[in-house]
């Protein structure tokens, strides 16, 4: 009979737990994790959505959560002002480490961060953005959604102490899902999650991130409805005739995103030099001034955004929403204001379509069938070219008006509003712009998208064994036993190395020692440096260069009196597994 092994120790147990998540990253598991992170990010919205609707309704006239164009010329300033003021000193009130939020937050988290957004954060991205919806303020719900979506994906994995690339992956999961549920769209969650924030396809990501919007949609549903968040006719072009103007329409809407951005960056830029409870009681004086003349302008514009696509409203009134609502929006946001910019684009988009569509209508009644088509068309050229992102722009215009008609049009649209914004005006992504404002850079090259995808557990060589620098010859006898590929040698005041097992045993045969010294016997010692077990290939890579080391040893961050080493992680260990991903070249030494 075996003997029996001792039973392990609870701190033995927690660390066993940590290295069977920390090599969790097959498709499998996060399929599974994906739905819980759907459901999860699916609840927050929910409650999100019901605490800024049941408020709404409980004031405004008519119990209608939309109706701010029939409150009194005095509460739509005052009530912004009011709004600003009080989101000012409530960040005041918090850790300045808190008051982060809103996409460009989720995006530097994944890329500074290794996918870890703090639960403090998402607490004021909650609060933040609930407030200024309510009080007003020209902004919407999807970037608050985003990260709320994003933080619920980054919690559960933390918790699970899951590698950093499932992390990653689970918070494109929670991206996904907010997006769904907020406007029941799964699909164009989906590929706003992997083409606006991650910047990448792959099969590893489609599938967890389908299934998370699924998930979350399908709560959404239950609590909401299937219906549309749009409720439009059927339109459709009336021949190719009508093709040039829908070019131009696209033109002239990539010309607004081009200044949406440099407004934004620019009211960004003279943000700093205030405190932020002055930055954001200007910008609600700001939105206030601007909706004491066009109320159509506060709060998230969805009826405004209906009426243009049952073509309800003027020439000159779409002109006077569009130019207000553009400045409303970037002057509040570019201040401070804690929510988004998406739906913002959504309303200009169809305020300036619809525009678009009158004039042509004036021109050539005999081509142009319905202006209110221009509408639609111009919600995804809008928000296309501000995102640069014009898939996820053409199937949230598909799926927000449940209009198969809108295709070919809104592909034309599109693709020349984003060529208008990019190329003719230089604007990126409004996120990346905002990034790079910061100083920061995301990286999305095919060299970083493949290191992020492999953990460094999965990566490591685990034949290793720990020894002190100098050893007895039995003690070096019992350690080569184990046959093991290398030593790891971690001493007070030195620069831990390791060494190959091999050329100990090599040196053991030369004659006889009483003691060894590693640091003396001829080998192929190697400086080494710690990484979390969590850790991608990516993050191993960038902290060899940042350490100037040749090697990684990995331990358990999240438990460091425990001590222990799980393996190491060569240079060599790195490009092996990037060349397995089939891709043609190495890494950057």
């Amino acid at each position: 009979m075996k003997p029996l092994k001792p039973p392990r120790t609870p701190e033995q147990r927690r660390q066993r737990f940590h290295m069977r998540m920390a090599m969790m990253d097959k498709l499998t598991h996060l399929a599974a994790l994906s739905v819980l992170v759907g459901l999860l990010a699916g609840a927050v919205i929910i409650a999100f959505r019901l605490l800024v609707e049941t408020t709404q309704s409980g004031f405004l006239p008519a119990g209608d959560p939309e109706n701010y164009e029939a409150l009194s010329w005095a509460w739509r300033l005052l009530l912004p002002v009011a709004g600003g003021l009080l989101i000012g000193l409530l960040f005041h009130a918090v850790d300045k480490k808190y008051r982060a939020v809103g996409v460009v937050h989720a995006m530097e988290r994944l890329a500074y961060h290794q996918a870890n957004l703090p639960t403090g954060n998402a607490v004021m991205q909650f609060l933040g953005a609930a407030i200024s919806i309510i009080c007003g303020h020209s902004v919407g719900r999807e970037g608050p959604a985003v990260h709320l979506g994003a933080a619920s994906g980054s919690r559960l994995g933390r918790w699970l102490h899951l590698p950093n690339n499932s992390t990653r992956t689970l918070v494109a999961c929670g991206v996904a899902a907010a997006i769904a549920a907020s406007f029941n769209t799964p699909l164009a969650g989906v590929v706003f999650s992997m083409e606006v924030v991650l910047m990448e396809y792959t099969l590893a990501g489609f599938i967890p991130i389908i299934l998370a919007a699924i998930s979350a949609t399908a709560l959404s549903q239950w609590v909401y409805g299937a219906e549309p968040a749009f409720s439009v006719p059927a339109l459709q072009l009336g021949s190719l005739g009508e093709m040039p103007y829908v070019l131009v329409t696209g033109l002239f809407i990539g010309c607004l995103a081009a200044l949406f951005i440099h407004a934004l960056q620019f009211f960004s830029q003279q943000a700093t030099a205030r405190p932020l409870w002055q930055r954001t009681t200007l910008a609600g004086a700001a939105v206030g001034l601007c909706a004491m003349l066009v109320p159509e302008v506060m709060s998230l514009g969805y009826d405004t955004v209906n009426k243009a696509l049952l073509g309800e409203i003027g020439l000159g009134l779409l002109l006077t929403i569009t130019t207000f609502k553009i400045l409303a929006t970037t002057v509040g946001l570019g201040l401070g204001l804690p929510a988004g910019l998406i739906g913002p684009t959504l309303v200009i988009g169809a305020c300036a379509g619809a525009a678009c569509g009158l004039l042509a209508a004036l021109l050539t009644p005999e081509i142009v069938s319905n202006p209110a088509l221009y509408a639609m068309i111009g919600m995804g050229a809008m928000m296309g070219a501000t995102l640069q992102a014009p898939l996820a722009a053409l199937i949230a215009l598909l799926e927000l008006t449940a209009n198969p008609n809108i295709i070919l049009p809104g592909m034309l649209a599109i693709v020349a509003a984003s060529l208008i914004s990019s190329q003719l005006f230089g604007k990126e992504s409004v996120f990346i712009s905002l990034m790079r404002a910061r100083g920061l850079i995301y990286q999305d090259d095919p060299v970083a998208q493949s290191l992020r995808r492999v953990s460094i557990a999965n990566a490591m060589k685990r034949d290793i064994v720990r020894s002190p620098a100098r050893i007895e010859r039995d003690k070096a006898d019992e350690l080569l036993r184990r046959h093991p590929q290398w030593l790891l040698v971690t001493e007070p005041e030195q620069r831990p190395f390791i060494l190959p097992g091999a050329d100990l045993a090599r040196h053991l045969q030369s004659r006889e020692y009483e003691i060894i010294d590693l640091n003396e016997i001829p080998a192929n010692r190697r400086s080494v440096c710690a990484v979390d077990l969590r850790a991608t290939i990516q993050e191993g890579l960038e902290l060899l260069k940042q350490k100037r080391a040749d090697a990684l040893y990995v331990v358990n961050q999240a438990a460091p009196a425990a001590h222990e080493v799980f393996g190491v992680v060569t240079r060599e260990d790195i490009e092996e597994h990037y060349r397995y991903t089939g891709n043609p070249t190495t890494p950057e030494q």
